[in-house]
This record gives structure tokens, C-alpha cells and sequence, in this order.
């Protein structure tokens, strides 16, 4: 560790990496982006002279063996997560894992079992749940303002038809639940503060692409709690969360990607069926939550501090994913 601060190595060149994370490290207070790594050897060396990175590798391999790597961000294809992610904690590297985790929840268990093996730490990268906007969400969810939670609705959807493209893959892990309705799941567990007694979910498939295109789900929590979520890649973008209480409800026009502009909650409350309701916006500042993500990683990591979001709670977020599919695929509500 190089003056406190944790020597990043990014697992490929994904565009999610480019775009958002590795900005988001070189941002922030204690890490640094030391090494890439890319099958593509002049990609690599291309990418990391764009951003002043000190070592390119082609293969990723060669970064985990550098002893100038202490964490790892792993942005590959969902299908690669895996055997990646065991092979960084061999390598003693602590992992970034982006969403999903992995392919199943049984994955995920290996994943976990290396990392504890290895003293290493893991955590998924859901950048979202690190923006103020979500945690002043909760804070007013604590303080009662809108009375006992009862309903969770949230979408996240866009039109995807790029044939080629590894979301549209069935062998590499796509579909839009693993990609997009990981989020609606993960959003709604951390509302409910709890997981799921049972889940149904229907899905429809594409012909060519064999990959789920575009779903409805509802999950049913303790204390009589729903939540229902859509995602496709069939319809326009849309992202949205509303939380629904018994004295009134929260919106949350972007959940999901606020990106570095202030974010809005609109809290609305009315005493009886037809009353007017008086909504009150509250305005969060600009936020970039994948920085906030990272330091909060590389802070465990120097300080010894334990994570907010522990691999063995977002296991259970493929746990969920893999009811859904269950219920999608035989026609009946899966109970947990």
C-alpha cells in the first residue's frame, strides 16, 4: 500500500470502467488506479496512457501476480466473474466485484469461501446504495414521515437491440434481469430491510437472443410488504423507485444513476383518501457514487473497518434472481 492508499488494478478494459470507475478512483482520497489489465495488449497500453495508469498488463493474470496491485476491480462479463474473482483472492488482491456477483447464488458461496480462505475482502459494486440521495431516502423512511412501509415499486429499463452486444448473450451471462433487475431487487430488499418470503416473476425471452428481454416481478416480504419491479430491454429508459407508506409515499425519479447532478426526493403525505397531497422535494447535492463506493472499499481495507455490504448480504440478491428465474420459467410463485 503506497502512503495510505489502496494501488488499484481494473480487470479489462469494460466501458464501465473507462467511463466510470476508474475516474471515480483517481477522485478519490485513498486509492490510486496503479494497473490494467486487458487481453488486448494495445488497448491496455492505449487506455492506460489516457489516464497516467503505471502499468499495463496483457493479461489479467499478470496483474494479479504484480505485487504493485493491493485491490482489484472486476468489470468483466457476468459469466467470468467467478473464476476471476477466486483467482484475485489466491493472489491475496481484495475484490471489487461489479454486479451481478456472479452467474447464482452457489457461485457466490465459492466467491465467499475464497476470500475468507485468502483474508481478503469482497464486496458487489452497487454504486447506488453510496449516493446521499439514498441514504437521506432511508433517513426518512426511519423517521416515520410517511408511516409503516407498504408497498416498493421501482423499473429500470431501456431499448437494447445491438446484436452483438454481451447483454443480448446468453453464454456470457446477459439478460435484463442480471442486468438491470439486479438493481430493482437489490433496491427493494434494502427498503424492506429484509428478504423475501416468496417471489413470482414473468418472463419473456427472446427468440434470437435466448436471453430474458423484458420481465414483471412482485415479491412479498414479512409484515405483508410488496414490492413489484419491471426491466427490459424492449422499452424506452425508464428508472423510478417509489416507496409507499401508510401516511404517505416517496419518489425517487433516478435511483439508480443520478450521476453528478442534485438528486431529488419527493415526499408526499395526505391524511385521508381524498385529501390533497402537499409534496415536499427534498434537493441532495451532486454526488459521484462511484467515488464514494471506492473509498469506502479502500477505508475497510486500511482501517480495518467492516464493509456496509458484506458479500454474504448481497448473496442473497442472487438468491432472489435465482427464484425469479425459477418462477419465470415454470409459471409459479417460488417460496424462500
Amino acid at each position: 500500500m503506497s502512503e495510505k492508499k489502496i494501488r488499484w488494478g481494473i480487470l479489462s478494459t469494460a466501458k464501465i470502467a473507462i467511463r466510470s470507475v476508474i475516474p471515480a478512483i483517481q477522485q478519490s482520497r485513498n486509492g490510486v488506479v496503479a494497473a490494467i489489465a486487458s487481453r488486448d495488449a494495445q488497448k491496455s497500453r492505449d487506455v492506460a496512457q489516457s489516464f497516467g495508469i503505471a502499468h499495463a498488463f496483457d493479461s489479467y493474470q499478470a496483474l494479479l501476480e504484480s505485487p504493485d496491485v493491493d485491490a482489484v476491480y472486476i468489470p468483466l462479463p457476468n459469466s467470468m466473474h467467478m473464476e476471476w474473482t477466486i483467482r484475485a483472492a489466491q493472489h491475496g488482491k481484495h475484490i471489487l466485484c461489479e454486479k451481478p456477483f456472479a452467474l447464482n447464488a452457489s457461485q457466490v458461496d465459492e466467491m465467499i469461501a475464497a476470500a475468507k480462505q485468502h483474508r481478503v475482502l469482497l464486496m458487489e459494486a452497487f454504486m447506488y446504495r453510496f449516493h446521499p440521495q439514498f441514504t437521506r431516502v432511508r433517513e426518512l423512511i426511519a423517521e416515520g414521515l410517511i408511516g409503516d412501509v407498504r408497498a416498493i415499486r421501482s423499473a429500470f429499463c431501456f431499448f437494447l437491440n445491438r446484436p452483438g452486444d454481451i447483454r443480448r448473450n446468453k453464454e456470457l451471462g446477459g439478460g435484463a434481469m442480471m442486468d438491470i433487475g439486479c438493481y430493482c431487487v437489490n433496491m427493494s430488499r434494502l427498503i424492506a430491510n429484509a428478504e423475501p418470503i416468496s417471489v413470482q416473476a414473468n418472463i419473456l425471452f427472446g427468440e434470437e437472443s435466448q436471453v430474458d428481454e423484458m420481465l414483471a416481478a412482485v415479491m412479498l416480504f414479512p409484515n405483508d410488504v410488496l414490492a413489484v419491479f419491471d426491466s427490459s430491454f424492449r422499452t424506452d429508459y425508464r428508472e423510478w423507485l417509489q416507496i409507499q407508506g401508510t401516511d404517505g409515499r416517496i419518489d425517487i425519479p433516478r435511483p439508480i444513476k443520478p450521476m453528478n447532478n442534485p438528486a431529488d426526493i419527493i415526499l408526499s403525505r395526505g391524511e385521508k383518501a381524498d385529501a390533497l397531497f402537499s409534496p415536499t422535494t427534498y434537493t441532495v447535492p451532486a454526488a459521484n457514487h462511484y467515488t464514494l463506493m471506492a473509498e469506502h472499499f479502500a477505508a475497510a481495507i486500511l482501517n480495518g473497518t467492516p464493509l456496509r455490504y458484506p458479500a454474504e448480504l448481497d448473496r442473497n440478491n442472487l438468491r432472489v434472481i435465482d427464484a425469479l428465474y425459477e418462477s419465470g420459467q415454470s409459471g409459479r410463485a417460488i417460496e424462500l
